[in-house]
């Protein structure tokens, strides 16, 4: 049998060759509307396989030994007969037609051009390259915990990223060196103290023989930070304040603090705000700073600066400079001055003689505060004022002038009639008044009042007595309405009549006047019945008729004078009771 009836009687289309050595189709997933090509699958791809009907042929071709290797290997002899065995059962090999099976498979496009193409890919190819990722995702991840865990390790002996200790940087340190710096910054050290006024002075560590002792706290601050939370310090600051040790001769400090310019210097003390008045209201004076120094701050501060290895140290801005209690902005001096303008705002006029007014200006003077901004109203001050007050207004007891209508003039002083501030009273309504901040126009509280605020308070209707001529008068509106002779008390201390200016205090008809009780017997001096009594003083001196008396005026007083009464003619006595009024003034003079 020759070459081409073998190739023949197996189905084998010689025209195909080309085809069937070129092309490799993939399975066609009929779900998709494209149709993907793979790269050339290797011999050992458990994947890789051909359409179930080429695999059928290639199975009949094993079986029959002819196989196109085989073909090319196995000398077949020519006189055997094809037809000398039985025909197997054909077959059916899907061989692509190029002209139906391609139509099959693409029909609504045009033929495709016969070209080399890549072999297809089957399904198991998308799960061998999800297993080839995630093999890559695991190493990525080893290896990134590797380094976490290796970063960890790392930082539980060496400080974090981003690591301040004292203010200075320790990223990545660890604790040996923190404290070789320390030791360094020991050796080469010097505080720099800024004062006021653009001075400054330097205290070097070898003046006060600095050094660096050894403690625990730096590793105590290694140990707080936890080696896995690393990651957190990358996007934050770690602050860490351990205690610096040393040692340095303290009295050699104390020296070099106190020999400072800012020290040495004279001093100026602060003063706080305050409320000032202006003459009209009461403002914020600002405080002053001044430049005294307060040691016990400088001093700390001093000791910190040198325990934290700062180098420079402004006083002013640590506050080492002795600050006023209380500045402007102060809550406690703003409100302190508005207290104190409630009581300025009062004012309270007094109508006599002169007008007296209690205003701003008085009552700035009584107004205090202290250095805790506390207010004090000074309410002796306003009863010195009071007292002061009324030694200028009372008029009761004073010396006062008076003109009798024969022209002469007499001074007279004592007695109980005037003008009497009752300052107790008016204490209080005056003190009320202030802290209300009221605006009135008054008269003061009296314990008691006279006719009129003038040098001659009685007014113009009084009783008028003169001692010296035995004379009395009844004057009614400055005119006379009743004169007469009388006979007043006996020119002794125990019974002459007191001169002053008083007031009637009772009238009465039908008296009987009863003396002292005379020790010797047990009975009063006298017992005399009157018609008119008319009181002057609670001492039993008054006005009275008198009928016993031989006569009035002269010089009668010096021998039969009276206990002190004024003695008066019976019908005058009665002239005068029918004219006369309780609280009607009575001078009687000399």
């Amino acid at each position: 049998m020759s070459e081409r009836d073998m190739k023949k009687s197996d189905g084998y289309n010689s025209e195909d060759k080309d085809f069937d050595e070129d092309y490799y189709f993939d399975e066609i997933d009929e779900s998709d509307d494209d149709y993907y090509l793979d790269d050339e699958p290797g011999e050992d791809d458990e994947d890789y396989f051909f359409d179930e009907e080429e695999d059928a042929a290639d199975e009949l071709k094993e079986q029959d030994g002819s196989s196109d290797d085989m073909a090319k290997t196995q000398v077949i002899p020519d006189v055997v007969p094809v037809k000398a065995k039985k025909k197997p059962v054909p077959v059916e090999v899907d061989i692509f037609d190029e002209e139906e099976d391609l139509d099959d498979i693409f029909p609504d496009e045009e033929e495709p051009k016969k070209k080399n193409k890549k072999p297809g890919r089957k399904k198991g190819g998308n799960k061998k390259s999800m297993k080839k990722l995630w093999i890559i995702l695991g190493c990525i991840a080893a290896v990134l915990i590797a380094a976490y865990v290796g970063t960890s390790v790392f930082f539980m002996s060496h400080f974090y990223i981003n690591t301040e200790i004292n203010g200075h940087d320790f990223s990545g340190k660890k604790v040996s060196d923190v404290e070789e710096y320390l030791k360094k910054q020991v050796k080469d050290y010097s505080l720099t103290v800024h004062e006021k006024d653009n001075k400054s002075d330097t205290i070097d560590g070898t003046d006060i023989s600095l050094t660096y002792k050894e403690n625990n706290d730096i590793q105590k601050a290694l140990k707080k930070q936890n080696g896995f939370a690393w990651p957190a310090a990358l996007f934050s600051k770690n602050s860490a304040k351990v205690t610096i040790e040393v040692s340095y001769d303290e009295e050699a400090l104390n020296q070099a603090v106190g020999s400072l310019q800012a020290v040495t210097a004279e001093q100026t003390a602060p003063k706080s705000a305050y409320p000032k008045f202006n003459g009209e209201k009461y403002v914020i004076e600002p405080e002053v700073i001044g430049t005294a120094v307060n040691m016990d701050v400088l001093k700390e501060k001093v000791h910190t600066y040198i325990s934290e290895f700062k180098t420079d140290l402004d006083m002013e801005k640590e506050e080492c400079y002795a600050e006023p209690k209380f500045t402007s902005d102060s809550e406690e001096v703003k409100k302190a001055c508005d207290v104190m303008n409630k009581y300025v705002q009062a004012s309270i006029t007094y109508t006599m003689t002169e007008t007296e007014v209690v205003d701003k200006a008085l009552i700035s003077t009584w107004l205090t505060v202290d250095d805790n901004m506390q207010v004090t109203f000074n309410e002796d001050e306003v009863r010195n004022w009071l007292t002061g007050f009324g030694d200028k207004y009372d008029t009761v007891g004073t010396a006062r002038t008076i003109t009798t209508p024969t022209g002469k003039t007499a001074e007279v002083s004592g007695g109980t009639y005037g003008w009497s501030i009752d300052e107790d009273t008016e204490f209080e309504a005056l003190v009320n008044s202030i802290k209300n901040g009221e605006t009135v126009s008054k008269e003061p509280a009296y314990y008691q009042t006279a006719a009129a605020h003038a040098a001659q308070d009685w007014g113009n209707t009084y009783a008028e007595v003169d001692l010296s001529t035995q004379h009395m008068w009844y004057i009614v509106d400055g005119n006379i309405a009743l004169e007469t002779d009388v006979v007043t008390g006996l020119p002794t201390p125990e019974k002459e009549t007191p001169s002053g200016v008083y007031n009637i205090l009772e009238m009465q008809l039908d008296k009987t006047l009863v003396g002292e009780i005379q020790p010797d017997t047990g009975k009063p001096e006298y017992e005399t019945p009157v018609s008119y009594w008319m009181r002057v003083t609670w001492t039993g001196i008054g006005f009275h008729d008198a009928n016993w008396q031989p006569g009035f005026g002269g010089s009668l007083y010096t021998s039969i004078g009276s206990h002190g009464c004024i003695n008066m003619p019976p019908d005058q006595a009665a002239s005068l009771y029918s004219m006369l009024s309780v609280g009607t003034p009575v001078i009687i003079h000399y």
